[in-house]
């Protein structure tokens, strides 16, 4: 369970956003069909194929050779989707040009569900990102992808990490130490931020951006960690009672011996 604190970097905000690439800058926006990137969430629905148009334009007066387009989706440091499309063409410095395809995305039922951090990007011969657009996608997937799988994944190990602790707790078996009874809720409190986290994204209540995943989920560690640090000592409760003092002032009387 401790080894889900690894899993706490991803996820993206509203809005398109220019990218910077080696100190060049270049632009994307797109339209999917019709919409906007960045106005509102991006429907992707398994059962059609969306329409993409995205505009590049050179800030500088290098020309940029563009071999693909990428849109990919994750969350928490991992990528439940992604699509590459082959379209090379060129955008001569001080320009701007348009590309529009029309992408499959009928596997996605089964990767992904909810709001997913969503990001549509340039990139060149070597693979690397020339530019990038970044939105919000409304994933019609089901329960049983791969990140609603993962949703429950985390959800069980929590509820037994938690389970765990309790259990030990009340039967007085945690370490007398104070920071190591502490340690043994940090995995829990981890889960917890993680189950938050992944639950507000696949309920669509929202999509949480790094500036906001990260915090959730060390908030839950530290609460969890002080809860750790405020539960009793077992030592302490587990002490035998004071000796009676009386008891041990009184005198004992040697028995009558038999008259031979």
């Amino acid at each position: 369970m401790s080894s889900l604190v690894l899993l706490l970097l991803c996820g993206t905000s509203l809005g398109v956003a220019p990218a910077v690439a080696q100190g060049e800058s270049v632009t994307v926006n797109a339209t999917v069909d019709g919409t906007p990137v960045g106005e509102e969430p991006l429907v992707l629905d398994p059962t059609t194929s969306p329409r993409i148009e995205v505009t590049v334009h050179n800030g500088t007066d290098v020309v940029r050779h563009v071999k693909s387009i990428r849109l990919s989706g994750g969350a928490l440091a991992l990528t439940f989707f992604s699509y590459d499309t082959t379209l090379p063409f060129e955008v001569p410095g001080r320009q701007s040009v348009t590309r529009a395809f029309v992408l499959d995305v009928s596997q996605v039922g089964g990767q992904a569900t909810g709001f997913v951090p969503t990001s549509l990007e340039v990139l060149d011969a070597n693979r690397d990102v020339i530019g990038s657009a970044e939105t919000i996608g409304d994933v019609r997937g089901s329960t049983w992808s791969v990140y609603g799988l993962f949703g429950l994944a985390v959800f069980g190990l929590t509820v037994l990490a938690w389970g765990g602790v309790l259990l030990a707790l009340s039967r007085r078996r945690l370490p007398p130490n104070r920071w190591r009874r502490a340690a043994r809720f940090l995995p829990a409190g981890v889960g917890t931020g993680l189950v938050a986290v992944v639950s507000l994204s696949v309920l669509r209540f929202v999509s949480l951006s790094p500036a906001l995943e990260v915090p959730i989920v060390l908030g839950a560690a530290v609460v969890a960690f002080v809860l750790g640090c405020l539960t009793p000592n077992p030592d302490t409760d587990d002490a035998p009672p004071p000796a009676d003092p009386e008891a041990t002032q009184r005198i004992v009387r040697p028995l009558p011996g038999r008259v031979g």
